[in-house]
């Protein structure tokens, strides 16, 4: 890695926390005052709320035909969270790789908001679950990557996980064997033995 890009990577880093610390103090003062601070705003959002039935004689009729679409993808949700639940609470063990906690990434606050309606209360809970599936299981799959195979991929790739830009350059084999070490050690893997391949 350049010193240029290694410099650029830093100052990221150092915004990227400067960025979390302002999100969880606006966090912080947001949960302060939800889900309804007082009456005054549960009688505002109620006030304002369209009802179920108004709201379903209004929707566009295609946005009701496409729906089944949206809510069939609740079952390949449900099993890929299952089953990368016990993959985490197997293989992370054997790894000495750090769990994945998978409540910071379900909230399910919106869906207590008084100005939505049932249906839109359901659309934000499923939405929730939906993307803190996917975040759950990204944030598995890239502490996954970092341990078996930290390498940057030849090609420029969109949507990279925080793990990635750590990752060791594409085709710069050698000490590869200690840097990958050094990667799980980064990761959080401390015991020597995690470094044996088990296919070996």
């Amino acid at each position: 890695m350049s010193e240029k890009i290694s410099d650029l990577v830093e100052s990221i880093h150092k915004l990227e926390a400067e960025l979390e610390a302002e999100l969880q103090k606006a966090d912080s003062a947001r949960s302060a005052r939800a889900p309804h601070a007082d009456d005054e705003d549960l009688r505002t959002h109620r006030r304002v709320r369209i009802g179920t039935l108004r709201y379903l004689i209004d929707a566009n009729f295609l946005y009701i035909l496409s729906s089944p679409f949206i809510y069939i993808l609740i079952i390949p949700f449900a099993l890929l969270d299952l089953l990368v639940s016990i993959y985490q609470a197997i293989c992370f063990r054997i790894y000495k790789i750090p769990m994945v906690r998978r409540a910071d990434y379900m909230v399910f606050d919106r869906g207590r908001l008084a100005y939505l309606n049932k249906i839109e209360q359901i659309n934000c809970t499923y939405c929730s679950y939906a993307n803190g599936v996917i975040a759950f299981v990204r944030e598995v799959s890239a502490r996954t990557e970092r341990f078996w195979c930290p390498i940057k991929h030849a090609s420029h790739l969109k949507g990279t996980h925080s793990y990635y830009r750590q990752f060791e350059e594409y085709g710069d084999g050698e000490n590869y064997q200690e840097r990958l070490l050094e990667q799980r050690r980064a990761l959080g893997v401390l015991d020597g033995r995690n470094s044996e391949n088990p296919n070996e």
